[in-house]
């Protein structure tokens, strides 16, 4: 596994950061949001590309790809994989992203407005079509079996980790690697957001600025980042005498068909995506002893993602927490980030806080985690991403 974000770009960081309850949120540097009602957010912090491409590559590579690299070839060294000696055309890329390589776009388009055509450059052209961030990291990589890139919004990276899965399930890869990048850090996005009033305006307080669940919630903390995971065939991974986090057990995905943006108000989406993974694992719901919750702290969310939780598991309570008032929201990589939280929570038997969470908001009566990480003997954990447009994809993990 490999990750590139504001609560760290190596794993024991962002592990310590997310059990110590350590939040990544700070003042923006990126760009000036002085005038805008949320100026905070989770940034990478003195990010070294060098580490793993050259100079000339970062100055037309949008710093979205450039997080996926640095993220995918962390998770390719972690796990002792040497991509030469494997099988060509049976090693695969999935990419998720929610806006991929718009702030490059950006740039071709002030360019366009200020010079005429010939400013415009290649950026947009390069940077910019749906495949560009699988491509860019096959190539780093020498990936040669396929490359996808994936978008459904928050959900992303999660349906890239499940669309692995199933390549190699249907015996078309021994090797996926998988994950999501983002770089929403943009004026764009967030004057967007904060006319949506998407996110969390208490700037006076960045650390304790979101908080998912609590009757004070009012929105995430948005951030940037990468997060990569090498999923192999169990037999192929025996035989090279690989380090295995966790077992992948199983995908379920749904789409609402509802609203562009709110969720279902019954969560019938997170529902019938838990129960299709429950059901394809294997897995009786009083085998699950722990839920990353999507918990975005946005009011909406919060109520229906715990009336899904509590429909699915009726009889049953999963510990339940959000991490991302540690690590931020970070969009179509949130599901991979997560992904990675919930494996080293298996391989730990320890979990997460919920952090900022004090009193639960009406209609939120999960058994969250509040307070500090607990340690719990847990077999089989489940991680939840929803996207706008209603895409909700839930992962099943299992402890090898």
């Amino acid at each position: 596994m490999g990750v590139i974000a504001g609560s760290g770009q190596d794993l024991t960081t962002l592990w310590h950061s997310v059990v110590e309850g350590r939040s990544a949120s700070r003042r923006l540097t990126r760009f000036d949001a002085e005038t805008m009602p949320t100026q905070i957010g989770t940034e990478v912090e003195a990010f070294d590309g060098e580490r793993f491409f050259e100079a000339k590559a970062a100055r037309r590579m949008d710093l979205c790809y450039q997080y996926g690299i640095g993220a995918a070839s962390s998770a390719v060294q972690d796990s002792g994989l040497v991509i030469a000696d494997l099988n060509p055309d049976r090693v695969g890329i999935a990419l998720g992203t929610s806006l991929g390589a718009l702030g490059s776009t950006m740039v071709t388009a002030d360019g366009l407005r200020s010079r005429g055509y010939r400013g415009a450059g290649l950026g947009a052209l390069v940077n910019s079509h749906n495949g560009a961030g699988s491509a860019e990291i096959a190539c780093h990589l020498g990936i040669h079996g396929h490359a996808i890139t994936i978008g459904t919004g928050s959900a992303s990276s999660n349906d890239a980790i499940g669309y692995a899965m199933d390549m190699i399930e249907l015996d078309r890869a021994d090797v996926m690697i998988a994950g999501g990048a983002e770089a929403p850090l943009l004026p764009i996005v967030w004057a967007s957001m904060c006319l949506g009033r998407i996110m969390t305006r208490r700037n006076e307080s960045p650390e304790r600025a979101m908080r998912p669940f609590d009757r004070e919630h009012d929105g995430p903390i948005v951030g940037e980042g990468g997060a990569f995971l090498v999923l192999e065939e169990l037999e192929h991974a025996r035989a090279r005498g690989a380090r295995i986090y966790c077992e992948a057990l199983a995908h379920g995905r749904s789409s609402e068909a509802h609203h562009p943006l709110a969720p279902h108000p019954e969560g019938t989406g997170p529902q019938a995506a838990m129960t299709k993974a429950l059901q394809r694992a294997r897995v009786n719901r009083e085998q699950v002893g722990y839920v990353n919750a999507h918990g975005t702290a946005t009011v909406a969310n919060d109520m229906v993602e715990s009336l899904a939780i509590q429909r699915v598991f009726e009889g049953h309570s999963p510990l339940v927490s959000s991490t991302k008032p540690v690590t931020g929201h970070l969009l179509g990589a949130a599901g991979a980030l997560e992904t990675i939280i919930a494996a080293l929570a298996l391989c730990s038997q320890t979990l997460p806080l919920t952090l900022n969470f004090e009193s639960p908001a009406q209609g939120c009566e999960l058994d969250y985690i509040r307070g500090a990480s607990r340690s719990a003997p847990v077999k089989v954990a489940m991680n939840l991403n929803c996207g706008f447009g209603g895409a909700n994809s839930c992962l099943m993990l299992g402890s090898f």
